[in-house]
């Protein structure tokens, strides 16, 4: 049901996170979906000579030493968001990684039974299908044969930007900027099942800054 990580035409630079998260095998691309097999092999080799992760076999996980630089990463992308962050570009917004990453930040902790989502990103022509189960997340590309709970549809900026925390999930439906539309039950706990990316805390505390500051 998920999907192949995506290929990438990126080089080796700076664009790519300079750490990983959590454990990383070789063979299975999907935490870091954008950056190709020999760049995260070469990424991975450095961070080791670092002493920042550790291998078995085909495995990589963070060292004591890198699980300490989370908060230096945490500050990172506090400093980012509120001197550095841009709206992205629109060559630079992938909906496969992005469905990639929201996938992996959902809390099914409180679900009793199946939910499926069905996203649409109209900007691009492309429909991805969350399921959701009592405690598991899957994204799919094609029908993966249930019935569809909710429709969620959006252009990919948009969608972006709740994933970054800039605009609330349900703020933007009520605005308009996104349709949620269907199981009731679903669309009400869906805003707080999102996670959001690790940063949003950052870019909503920056945002809040800059609105008082004005």
């Amino acid at each position: 049901m998920a999907p192949n990580p995506p290929s990438s035409s990126g080089t080796d630079n700076a664009r790519y996170p300079p750490l990983p998260h959590g454990v990383v095998r070789l063979g299975d691309k999907r935490g870091v979906p954008v950056m190709r097999r020999g760049v995260l092999s070469r990424r991975l080799r450095q961070l080791e000579n670092a002493g920042v992760v550790a291998h078995s076999g085909s495995a990589y996980a963070l060292t004591q030493a890198g699980e300490d630089l989370r908060p230096l990463v945490f500050v990172l992308a506090d400093w980012g968001a509120r001197h550095a962050f841009g709206d992205p570009k629109p060559e630079e917004l992938d909906p496969e990684v992005l469905m990639w990453w929201l996938h992996g930040r959902v809390d099914t902790s409180e679900l009793t039974k199946r939910a499926v989502i069905q996203i649409e990103v109209a900007d691009r022509s492309r429909v991805f299908w969350l399921v959701l189960e009592p405690g598991d997340a899957s994204v799919c590309h094609t029908d993966p044969g249930f019935d569809v709970d909710v429709v969620l549809a959006s252009d990919l900026a948009t969608l972006y930007r709740v994933w970054a925390g800039e605009i609330d999930l349900t703020a933007a439906a009520k605005t308009g900027a996104l349709s949620l539309t269907g199981t009731r039950w679903i669309v009400r706990g869906l805003p707080s099942w999102l996670q959001l990316s690790p940063a949003a805390p950052d870019v909503q505390a920056a945002r809040l800054a800059k609105a008082a500051d004005r």
